[in-house]
């Protein structure tokens, strides 16, 4: 039996289309992304690209959600990229010639779905892999998800309904799919009244991935997850969303502190509750509206900084959002600081120390097992915060790459609005 955990043992780090082109995304622009962090971030561990949601719809150009549109199906109700927007899939090749130009770079490749069967499936009544079961007979008509047209939930009960999962996943093999977000699964903010209804269906999703032959990191969204439901999804999955879509807004960064607090002891090799994409550098290319189309991060940059450090801190997945063809120095920056990113990939212990609205300090021990503390202010002005060491212990600072020894060992630390810092500790006893 396949240890599920050996497919993500760091938290998955690499690229989304989302937060940039929304359900739009073409093959040139994924390539093009693709293309950018093999030559400026594949060294610093940035390895997935991720095409999210809608690449079985032809008509799919922005965030918008086209209801009851024809989608790209094959003959066993199996939905495929639609091959005006991505060309290579024609002839019944799939994701098989992108997946293959990607691990060309030395890249690995993920696809968005949603659980369920195409409705287009299931009033067509087509075929699925097993004979004599059709699309009609597996789909839960009343589990529909509430904010996409696209799928009537599968019903676990039914005969040939783990075959349908089991052939989907054999497809994504074939394809060479390394990384699948599975959407609609696990939220509770959409089905208040039936929270983690798709429990289910989160087994069947992983049974599928075991018997395909291909190891594959599995994502769960939207949030919030259920709190109380942690050893079934560390269980089952090895990603799942702690929020809904975390956007660039203040009030946002500030609730993920929580969540944070209330996850974190539930990271482990393998199993990463995730603080959602980074919606960084340029966002919503295909934004209809021309007040926000192409824009740039609403953060400011001390909040950028904090969401990076936060991320990592908690050692959550890293997905980056913006357009990566587009990033500025400033950007760039902030993917590539490498004793950061160490932290979010082999530190331990991470915890928060200090918890309230308008500061946090969380600590962990590096993969050198030297302490490390993380210092934010939250409030929207400056703010003074206090600490203390050990007397000779010296700050190392991740981001400037300054020391300052603290003779006392008091730490008096002047931060800007909403500015963080971070901070490996040099003890004393163990300095050359």
């Amino acid at each position: 039996m396949r240890d599920k955990n050996t497919a993500a043992l760091t938290p998955p780090m690499g690229f989304n289309t989302w937060d940039c082109y929304g359900a739009g995304v073409n093959e040139a622009q994924l390539l093009a992304n693709a293309a950018y962090m093999r030559d400026r971030l594949k060294d610093y561990g940035w390895q997935y690209v991720v095409c999210d949601i809608q690449w079985y719809e032809p008509t799919a150009v922005n965030t918008a959600y086209h209801y009851f549109a024809d989608l790209c199906m094959d003959e066993f109700s199996r939905l495929v990229p639609a091959p005006n927007r991505f060309p290579s899939a024609a002839g019944g090749r799939g994701f098989g010639p992108i997946a293959e130009q990607i691990h060309a770079m030395g890249l690995k490749f993920g696809i968005h779905i949603l659980r369920g069967i195409p409705r287009q499936a299931v009033h067509r009544n087509t075929p699925t892999v097993t004979p004599g079961v059709t699309a009609r007979m597996i789909a839960q008509g009343y589990s529909v998800c509430p904010w996409n047209p696209d799928m009537y939930g599968v019903n676990p009960d039914a005969p040939g309904a783990q075959a349908y999962y089991d052939s989907l996943f054999r497809l994504y093999a074939d394809w060479g799919v390394d990384f699948v977000k599975v959407d609609d699964i696990a939220n509770t903010e959409f089905l208040p009244h039936n929270p983690y209804s798709a429990k289910r269906e989160i087994e069947m999703i992983h049974t599928a991935i075991d018997r395909c032959g291909r190891n594959m990191v599995l994502s769960l969204s939207p949030g919030p997850a259920p709190l109380e439901q942690a050893f079934h999804l560390k269980t089952h999955a090895n990603m799942w969303r702690m929020s809904g879509d975390f956007w660039d807004r203040s009030e946002a960064l500030d609730k993920m502190f929580a969540l944070c607090e209330k996850w974190y002891t539930h990271v482990s090799p393998g199993c990463w509750p995730d603080c959602d994409m980074l919606p960084l550098g340029v966002l919503q290319l295909t934004e209809t509206d021309p007040r926000w189309r192409a824009r740039k991060t609403r953060f400011t940059e001390n909040e950028q900084k904090t969401v990076m450090n936060l991320w990592c801190m908690f050692r959550s997945p890293l997905m980056f959002g913006g357009e990566l063809t587009m990033n500025d120095d400033f950007t760039l920056s902030l993917i590539t600081n490498r004793a950061l990113l160490e932290i979010d990939q082999h530190s331990s212990d991470n915890r928060p120390v200090v918890s309230a609205p308008e500061k946090a300090v969380w600590t962990c021990r590096d993969k050198d097992g030297n302490d490390v503390y993380a210092f934010f202010n939250l409030k929207h002005e400056a703010q003074t915060l206090s600490f203390c060491f050990s007397d000779g212990d010296a700050l190392y600072d991740l981001w400037s790459k300054e020391t300052t020894a603290l003779p006392d060992g008091a730490l008096t630390l002047e931060l800007g609005p909403r500015e963080s810092r971070v901070f490996r500790i040099l003890h004393k006893e163990n300095k050359a």
